[in-house]
């Protein structure tokens, strides 16, 4: 239960991320996104953009937000080759909730996180079900199994993201230290 805590033993504020971190983890999930995935596998699909894009509107809303969103959901339509605006609607829709709840998600541990999340993953999954059942005329529920595994992913991806920013502040005090 430890590892699931998200506040450090030292009191430490975490360093600022470079607009080109977030840039890279963004395009990294939108390959991830992109992999040929067949089967049951395609349903058991998680989302991995936004995972990632409501990791940085929790973690940075200031910076990263909903106009973003939209233009990283237009992007993921493209690269999908799905209907134009359902990533975007849905994205848009993940931010807000992000945004709006950034200081609710941050006072909880990793854990009771994941419960937040797991709503906030739902109603983006009930967007595309939504979209899907208004132009197919059916809703694919199977979709929503991807909800699933992105919310187990949410642990991971969170404990990654903040290692990699706590080791980027670690390295800076070490160089600090090292000058005369």
């Amino acid at each position: 239960m430890a590892a699931l805590n998200t506040t450090h033993s030292k009191a430490e504020i975490q360093r600022p991320v470079t607009n080109l971190f977030v840039l890279s983890s963004l395009l990294v999930a939108l390959f991830l996104n992109g992999l040929p995935w067949e089967g049951i596998w395609l349903a058991l699909r998680p989302d991995f953009v936004a995972l990632v894009l409501l990791y940085w509107c929790t973690h940075n809303p200031w910076r990263i937000g909903i106009g973003l969103s939209w233009l990283v959901g237009i992007f993921a339509d493209v690269t999908d080759a799905s209907l134009f605006g359902q990533h975007a609607l849905a994205y848009t829709l993940l931010a807000f909730g992000g945004v709006a709840l950034h200081r609710r998600l941050q006072m909880f541990d990793l854990r009771r996180q994941t419960i937040q999340v797991f709503g906030i993953l739902v109603l983006t999954y009930a967007a595309y079900a939504l979209i899907h059942w208004q132009v197919n005329g059916r809703a694919e529920w199977l979709y929503f199994l991807g909800c699933l595994t992105s919310t187990f992913l949410w642990t991971p991806l969170s404990m990654m993201f903040n290692a990699i920013r706590q080791v980027r502040g670690d390295s800076e005090r070490r160089h600090l230290e090292r000058r005369p």
